[in-house]
């Protein structure tokens, strides 16, 4: 998409930014706002190959997380934001999950790290939702910010 890019303004919406064309690669979420020294604050190269808006969900939050691969093993809930997986469910590997809305998650607690765009559908691996790991950290809703 772009081969340098050094700024970004949002007018409105919410965004998942790319390195890696295809939707694939590190990825960034940006709202509404300027992004004047991109490259330092998301870590990311100068490179945008892709760009996904978020749109806006009206509908109900629920993520189900499940132990292994094929929607098996135990199955924990949520349907709000939680900034410390492994608090709530003693776990931290997830391997595949059931979205409905839009969530981000993050590799650490906090909302910290490295973190991931996940859409309304099924996901029977985390290869399937671009993760770099199966390790969840924190999580929360994509809501019209």
């Amino acid at each position: 998409m772009f081969d340098h890019c050094r700024s970004i303004r949002v007018e409105s919406g919410m965004f998942m930014i790319y390195d890696r064309p295809g939707y694939m690669g590190h990825q960034h979420f940006m709202r509404r706002g300027d992004y004047s020294d991109y490259i330092s604050m998301t870590g990311m190269t100068d490179c945008v190959r892709s760009c996904r808006m978020i749109p806006v969900h009206n509908g109900s939050f629920r993520l189900r997380l499940y132990e292994h691969f094929d929607m098996s093993g135990t199955m924990m809930e949520l349907s709000e934001d939680c900034t410390n997986l492994m608090n709530r469910f003693h776990v931290s590997n997830f391997n595949s999950c059931n979205v409905e809305g839009h969530w981000l998650v993050y590799e650490h607690s906090h909302y910290r790290g490295r973190h991931c765009y996940l859409r309304p559908g099924q996901y029977k691996s985390f290869n399937d939702w671009n993760g770099y790991s199966s390790k969840m950290g924190s999580i929360r809703r994509l809501k019209d910010l």
